[in-house]
């Protein structure tokens, strides 16, 4: 009897402590998540110094509302798993800034069309999804807008465009496409 009772503490006692490291866990993953879409770590690595200075220069970092869009309202989902699934895809970029592929802003020139290209098919893919965040079409008054802009978004919205097939180059410069090498 007293061997059941012991077993029993022993079970209550395991259960209470995986709930409490449970916890725990998800503290600490929920902190680093958090910690990883903060600015300074998004431009803690040098090659990401030019990003930063052409984000500065547009209207996603100072405008006239006030309004500011960080790198992670922009490049990590709201959602839990497109988010997790980002983050693991955006470890290749630290892998490669420690591997020395782009730790240089020439080396990083060298990559950024490849890379803007990848993002671009990800925003199409997801029907620029962290764009509307803010920027959705229902949302918008077209009376507000000049008239260019208030035909393309009508026309864009009809046709069931996503914002990144008109919107590349808006925070960061267009990068060069590579040169396609002539063998004649």
């Amino acid at each position: 009897m007293a061997d059941a009772k012991g077993k029993s503490r022993r079970l209550i006692l395991l259960i209470v402590f995986i709930f409490v490291a449970g916890i725990g866990f998800a503290g600490l993953f929920n902190a680093s998540l958090s910690a990883t879409n903060e600015m300074e770590f998004c431009v803690s690595c040098h090659t990401m110094e030019t990003n930063y200075l052409e984000y500065q220069d547009s209207l996603h970092f100072k405008n006239p509302s006030g309004v500011q869009a960080t790198c992670a309202d922009c490049h990590v989902p709201k959602a839990f798993l497109p988010k997790i699934a980002t983050k693991v895809i955006a470890a290749k970029d630290v892998y490669h800034e420690i591997m020395g592929t782009i730790d240089t802003p020439e080396k990083f020139e060298e990559h950024r069309w490849a890379m803007a290209s990848r993002v671009w098919k990800k925003m199409e893919r997801s029907d620029s999804r962290e764009c509307r965040t803010c920027h959705e079409f229902k949302n918008m008054d077209l009376s507000e807008q000049g008239r260019s802009a208030r035909s393309r978004h009508a026309r864009a919205e009809d046709k069931g465009q996503t914002c990144i097939e008109c919107h590349q180059g808006v925070v960061h410069e267009m990068p060069r496409e590579p040169r396609v090498k002539d063998d004649g």
